[in-house]
């Protein structure tokens, strides 16, 4: 076949110019399929053409993207899964309503601007300076244009503006900040007496009639989901291991070419005392905890055994350990840290040095040079690994093939069959569990439920092994008959009747509770036990309780004026009658330590929903027409 040709040529100049050509015919064809013809219209945003040009260069950048995040798992059925042509006009959209709307009321941004924001971009600093050279060699191998990438940073810009002038709107308050921080930090204690659904079972009948009502009121709950059915077979690499021999030519040639696999880096062993400092703390605060450590290190450089030191000192988690860092290489520790450290000969002790959890006191215990493994040593390494590598490429090579010669529209099995290779098949497959023989990967299942039935994936690298998978059956998604789910019916009655039985017994209890009736005196009386949480705040699990969000929050409802709640709560398959005990309100000085963080989480929130309120008020007044649908 052509595509075996191809294969088999590939290394030669004019197979690569065909490959060129066909992928410039491909390229076209896709854009013809979504532009028609070049210049063509695909949509008006207030009279402003969206062209197919512009369309195809954001189509691209998102396919590309999700091709690099499936990778081996990668099919044509994901564009369509995922809406990735309509998500790419969509956004071509909103950016030219946020550039409509950002020259009408005067913002804008200047080519200064978007020089500044590309020298300042970290990634193209070397020692803090800015680097022509890493900037360009990055784009290349990002295959991004300088004018692509600044038109980027020029947007960026332009949506950190917007979002300025939107939020310069709604100021958040002092006021708001304490509310918010409030929220989120004060706690509440309350008493509780559970009742068990578990202690009233078998005290009402589940009958036939009660079950079919049942089964009526919460058809969904049985709703048996969407489930496949997929046959595959594999070639395993490992299989072609004994067929491949290296030649000492290979070895010796694969060393010479990758020295800095065979590097061992420069290692330092340390031991460490640590005087920690917030990093928020005051210039007296720092001058202290600096001055303490100035008189460790004294004592240290004097003679006193480091690792005692450490003991009785660090305030580090290796304190316990003498302040035993073991081994380290470069980029390992914080740099002020490694720095100081990698200066310092064995025996010698160094610091104080500053870093973002203190003030640090180093000494140096051993060092190891910087050494190249010499090719004996590392001989079999590099012939496994040279093995592995043509095995992985002869069962590749091996998959392609058959892939190339699978006749159109054949069952996998059969085709299986005929090459003398096992298939398996799995058990049919709800979309959101695990694949039988595969294991639960998202990618690799978004993959698969992306095909048709009788459709056949492109190969499939997984686990070290190649596979071609065929979709064998789709069974779709429905109610069953309450035949088919009778004890599961029956079960789910049993326990919903025991959990109402509860519930009776739990408001008869609170009713009681209202009056001027004992908490423990009543409970003491129906046999019950009561319980306290201590304090606790929104969001986490409840002591003794565990993880109750509607109980949680219907418990900071109340206070000493209020101690009980307006009605029963349940949480984990249980009835709860709460009472409140006690609040605890903020620490006003950590509010005012956190304050600064909390404004900007609040911020945060609301200027994505703000921004969002906004973007979708622009479409609501905007004419949008669709010239060219893309779905």
């Amino acid at each position: 076949m052509f595509i075996t040709m191809i294969r088999k040529h590939s290394k030669s100049f004019m197979i690569k110019v065909m490959i060129g050509l066909i992928a410039v015919v491909f390229i076209f064809w896709g854009v013809s399929a979504i532009r028609g013809k070049p210049g063509s219209k695909i949509a008006y945003v207030n009279g402003d053409l969206i062209t197919g040009l512009e369309y195809e260069a954001v189509y691209r950048e998102m396919l590309k993207s999700l091709q690099q995040q499936y990778k081996e798992y990668w099919n044509e059925n994901l564009i369509k899964a995922f809406q990735i042509k309509q998500r790419a006009l969509e956004s071509l959209i909103n950016k030219r309503l946020i550039s409509q709307e950002a020259a009408r009321i005067g913002l804008g941004v200047t080519d200064e601007e978007v020089a500044h924001a590309i020298l300042t971009y970290p990634a193209f600093q070397i020692y803090g300076e800015f680097d022509e050279g890493r900037y360009h060699s990055l784009l290349r191998q990002n295959r991004m244009e300088p004018a692509d990438f600044e038109s980027g940073i020029k947007s960026d810009l332009l949506g950190q503006k917007i979002d300025q002038y939107i939020s310069s709107f709604f100021p958040i308050s002092e006021t708001e900040i304490l509310h918010y921080y409030t929220y989120q930090k004060e706690k509440i204690a309350i008493g509780f007496v559970v009742f068990n659904p578990k202690d009233f079972e078998g005290t009402i009948e589940a009958s036939e009639t009660k079950k079919e009502e049942y089964f009526e009121a919460n058809q969904e709950k049985y709703r048996i989901p969407a489930k496949t059915k997929i046959a595959s077979f594999t070639i395993d690499p490992s299989d072609y291991l004994d067929k491949v021999t290296v030649a000492e030519e290979e070895i010796s040639d694969f060393y010479e070419l990758n020295p800095e696999q065979f590097r061992e880096p420069e290692q330092v062993k340390a031991r460490h005392i640590l005087i920690r400092v917030s990093p928020d703390a005051s210039e007296s605060e720092d001058a202290k905890a600096k001055e303490e450590a100035l008189a460790i290190s004294k004592e240290a450089r004097d003679g006193k055994d480091f690792a005692a030191l450490a003991r009785k000192h660090s305030q580090g988690p290796t304190a316990s350990k003498g302040g035993d860092l073991g081994y380290f290489t470069r980029g390992q520790m914080l740099k002020p840290f490694e720095k100081l450290a990698f200066s310092l000969k064995k025996g010698e002790i160094g610091g104080p040095v500053k870093t973002q959890f203190g003030w640090h006191i180093i000494k140096v215990e051993d060092r190891k040079e910087a050494v190249f493994k010499t090719l004996p040593e590392v001989r079999d390494q590099i012939e496994t690994s040279i093995k592995e590598d043509m095995a992985r490429e002869m069962a590749h090579e091996r998959m392609l093939t058959l892939l190339d010669q699978m006749p159109y529209d054949i069952d996998l099995a059969t085709y299986a069959a005929q090459q003398g290779l096992a298939v398996d098949e799995s058990d049919y497959f709800p979309k959101n569990g695990p694949i039988p023989g595969f294991g639960g990967d998202k990618r690799l299942k978004q993959s698969i439920t992306s095909l048709e039935k009788g459709e056949i994936s492109e190969i499939i690298e997984h686990d070290g092994k190649f596979y071609l998978i065929q979709v064998v059956d789709i069974r779709d998604s429905y109610i069953p008959k309450i035949t088919e789910v009778s004890d599961h019916v029956h079960k789910d009655l049993e326990d919903h009747l025991a959990l109402v039985a509860a519930q009776k017994e739990a408001e008869a209890y609170l009713e009681v509770l209202k009056g001027t009736t004992d908490w423990h005196e009543l409970a003491k009386k129906r046999g019950l036990k009561t319980g306290e949480t201590g304090f606790f705040p929104r969001g986490e699990s409840i002591p003794t309780i565990g993880y109750a969000p509607s109980l949680s929050e219907a418990s900071f409802t109340l206070s000493a004026q209020k101690r009980y709640p307006d009605k029963v709560l349940e949480a984990n398959k249980r009835v709860y009658v709460i009472r409140w005990l006690d609040r605890k309100d903020i620490d006003t000085m950590d509010f005012e330590k956190e304050k600064n963080d909390y404004k900007q989480m609040l911020l945060s929130a609301q200027d994505r929903r703000i921004f969002n309120a906004w973007l979708q008020s622009l479409k609501d007044k905007a004419e949008i027409k669709i010239v060219t649908p893309v779905g």
